[in-house]
């Protein structure tokens, strides 16, 4: 048998590595998508297909010259892009890829999905999540610049924002499910049916907060390129330039990995037979295979967006989360609690 430490240290490799991947091909999947919705061929040139274009990218951001301004704070200048991609990374911790893995070789109990199955999972995630806007906000103030300085100031003000709506979303959630943990969350929907569909007003404004909570256009103000030259990485080259958007990119993947679990089933399936945690190898991978579908769907459904919606104005965007969204959530709140009373007396 293998040492439970062991067995928790490969469930972390994998999962951080098959991130990293979805990540790095993700980046792959917008240029080629976007190319395809502007009639245009796209990344092709190296590997089949072009498939090899994410490895050449690395290669091209890990040789490039890294160009360190002398006007910047240096310590936190090289500090921003760690703290900006890291975050992503440790939040994936607690949600579940899929029930339990049955391998009588290695252990005799089941290894759940999950690396850090908290009683208390949205809240670390909402915890360590929030820790991301400061490698932003130190990218803009570090470099002394006034385009990243503007960038960094617009970030702080639009994450803290859509934070508030992101959390007051997910409220009627738990609510109806009457707990904080990610893999009951999950488990509910299986026996019952998918959040998105009793919840849809959570739903969709907890898809909108994580446009805007992961920079993405029609929400990319700390960034935007007609305003600010590129917003607060300007100053950055090479791999600190590459980390930023490692980033942006995990913390999409995060995001779609959180739509997927709070309100579209997880790894289960509406009416499938193999909703129950799994008792054999195969339907754990299954489970496995259904979650990181859905991901993936999110994945193209961000990349789709922003390839169609033009950027909203600044005041437009404080506007929709400040006197819209943050209101219809406390409807949203006081009806679900009220129609939990009403059904469960």
């Amino acid at each position: 048998m293998i040492p439970l430490l062991l067995i928790h240290l490969i469930k972390i490799a994998c999962v951080i590595g098959v991130m990293l991947g979805i990540v790095a091909y993700t980046v792959l999947a917008e240029r080629k998508i976007c190319a395809w919705m502007q009639d245009r061929i796209g990344p092709n040139r190296v590997g089949p297909f072009g498939l090899l274009q994410p490895v050449a990218d690395g290669l091209k951001f890990i040789f490039k010259e890294d160009v360190l301004p002398h006007h910047v704070n240096k310590v936190y200048f090289t500090l921003a892009p760690m703290i900006a991609m890291i975050p992503a990374l440790i939040t994936i911790a607690v949600v579940p890829w899929g029930s339990q893995l049955v391998i009588p070789s290695v252990s005799h109990d089941p290894i759940p999905g999950v690396i850090a199955n908290l009683n208390v999972g949205i809240l670390f995630v909402f915890a360590i999540s929030s820790l991301g806007v400061y490698g932003i906000v130190l990218a803009g103030w570090s470099s002394n610049s006034k385009y990243p300085f503007l960038g960094g100031i617009r970030s702080s003000a639009q994450m803290i924002s859509y934070e508030v709506c992101l959390g007051l979303s997910v409220v009627p959630v738990f609510m109806q499910v009457g707990s904080l943990n990610l893999m009951k969350v999950v488990e509910y929907q299986a026996q019952h049916t998918w959040l998105g569909f009793t919840q849809p007003l959570s739903c969709f404004i907890f898809l909108v907060s994580a446009f805007a909570e992961t920079n993405r256009l029609p929400f990319d103000l700390p960034e935007a390129e007609q305003e600010l030259v590129g917003g607060y990485h300007t100053e950055y080259s090479s791999m600190k330039f590459a980390m930023f958007f490692l980033g942006e990119y995990a913390a999409m993947f995060m995001a779609s990995a959180l739509m997927a679990t709070l309100f579209f089933g997880g790894w289960s399936l509406p009416f499938a037979p193999f909703n129950a945690p799994a008792q054999t190898l195969t339907v754990g991978l299954i489970h496995i295979g259904i979650f990181l579908a859905k991901v993936c769907g999110f994945l193209f459904f961000f990349i789709w967006v922003r390839w169609t919606i033009p950027r909203f104005r600044y005041d437009q965007l404080m506007t929709l989360g400040w006197k819209i969204f943050i209101p219809l959530t406390l409807l949203n709140i006081l009806i679900s609690g009220v129609v939990l009373a009403v059904i469960t007396k």
